[in-house]
């Protein structure tokens, strides 16, 4: 099988750890000496014939930085971000052009937090042999362990095959709302939708054919490029949009496996901290730090100048050379969006 990491990201929600040109896939978490990205590398070349990653351009040199065990070749450069549908035309178009096309294709992103390296092998190595028994695209979803409103859900159909336990997809479900949230968790049949795809080269491009075309365009754009800078060219040219939306909800014979291992998508400053090593008041730090009175915060400073933190609960202080965030933990998912704000008023004076 081959492994194609997508290593793109905006930097806004972990803000000021990571920003545009330093995105969360390369932040070490929970006192690693490696990256989520370096993670999801190991992970991956357990089972993977060829590990390719795409990145984009403004921090492709960190990337390579922290993977130097892979050649020049494995690394496919974005000039700028157009969404994942792109990422999975470009993927395809460098993969045809420089390893066995017949091999399954494993679609991961860089930046989730997994620990049992093993499950992760053996639920990928089934979508594997199930992709190229069937001829289909083959999910990979996580069984949700709390009603969380900030996934996509996979509605499982019929059970496909009882010995793997792999299900025929019946339906897709947009990120829904607390209540509605409950109802999946309770019923037993959905899976949280991460992203994770595994297909042929073929059965992508004959996915795209069908139910996509103006993607399959846009690989066929690529593969006739004669040059970088023209490839690059057309693919700024390429609308910014999800695989989800542009190809994946619209195939109508997906299969899914249900993973065998944790999984979290470290989306805000909450998830983070539940991922973070804490003390016996509950708080995670990191630096020149001093809590007095502080319970269940995190904490990290990555300046020279000390940080004290008195009195509160439930609090996250980040200090960087970036910028300076203090939050209540519940309200960090507003981080992305004051991120951008800030980043938009850094274009506009030029700095």
């Amino acid at each position: 099988m081959i492994s194609v990491i997508i290593a793109g990201g905006s930097g806004t929600r972990l803000w000021p750890l990571s920003t545009p040109d330093y995105p969360k896939h390369l932040l070490q978490v929970n006192g690693q000496n490696k990256s989520l990205l370096q993670n999801t590398y190991d992970r991956v070349k357990r089972f993977s014939t060829d590990v390719f990653v795409i990145t984009e351009d403004s921090h492709a040199h960190f990337v390579k930085e922290q993977l130097p065990d892979l050649s020049e070749l494995s690394f496919i450069i974005e000039p700028a971000r157009r969404g994942t549908a792109s990422c999975i035309v470009v993927g395809l178009a460098h993969i045809a052009k420089t390893v066995d096309k017949d091999e399954p294709i494993a679609f991961v992103a860089a930046d989730h937090y997994i620990r049992d390296i093993q499950g992760f092998e053996h639920s990928f190595k089934v979508a594997e042999a199930v992709s190229r028994k069937e001829g289909r695209i083959v999910l990979v979803g996580v069984e949700p362990d709390h009603p969380a409103t900030g996934f996509g859900y996979i509605e499982k159909g019929d059970l496909f095959d009882s010995q793997s336990f792999v299900y025929n997809v019946k339906d897709f479900k947009e990120k829904p709302d607390y209540a509605l949230a409950q109802q999946y968790l309770r019923s037993g049949n959905y899976l949280w939708n991460c992203g994770y795809f595994v297909g042929s080269l073929d059965t992508f491009l004959k996915s795209m054919q069908e139910y996509a075309p103006k993607l399959k365009d846009n690989y066929e754009a690529l593969c006739a490029a004669t040059s970088e800078s023209q490839a690059n060219d057309r693919y700024l040219t390429f609308e910014d949009v999800a695989i989800d939306y542009a190809l994946i909800e619209k195939v109508k014979n997906l299969l899914v496996v249900p993973a065998s291992f944790d999984w979290m998508d470290l989306g805000s400053f909450a998830d983070l901290y539940k991922a973070a090593e804490c003390d016996a008041d509950g708080n995670h730090t990191q630096g020149d730090v001093e809590l007095l009175s502080v319970q269940n915060s995190f904490v990290q400073n990555h300046q020279s100048q000390p940080v004290a933190v008195i009195g509160l609960d439930n609090v996250v202080v980040v200090n960087t050379g970036k910028g300076l965030l203090v939050t209540r933990k519940d309200m960090s998912q507003a981080v992305g969006g004051v991120a951008k704000k800030i980043q938009a008023r850094g274009k506009e004076t030029g700095s």
